[in-house]
């Protein structure tokens, strides 16, 4: 069990990492990416943290997995609130 939760550590580390990568790319589509992986990535370290029971870590990464949860309901709720006429979109 111990070797599950090290791989699922390090894995929430790798799609955190990859997440800010894409980032600098700097590519409105790889930005939609990066809100999942971020999301992904904040709940496996979260787990990690918990099975370690290292507190201080796991709240933050649980935060951090909110957050991320937050974004991505904000981009779909501002998709359907905007219609072809309301909405302007830079190019």
């Amino acid at each position: 069990m111990r070797l599950v939760i090290d791989i699922l550590g390090w894995s929430g580390s790798g799609l955190i990492i990859l997440a800010y990568a894409l980032t600098l790319i700097e590519n409105k589509s790889y930005v939609v990416y990066g809100k999942y992986l971020n999301l992904c990535g904040g709940l496996l370290i979260a787990i990690n943290c918990y099975y370690y029971n290292a507190i201080p870590p796991f709240v933050t990464n649980l935060l951090w997995s909110i957050i991320a949860t937050l974004t991505i309901y904000k981009s779909r709720y501002q998709k359907k609130s905007c219609s072809k006429t309301q909405c302007v979109t830079e190019n």
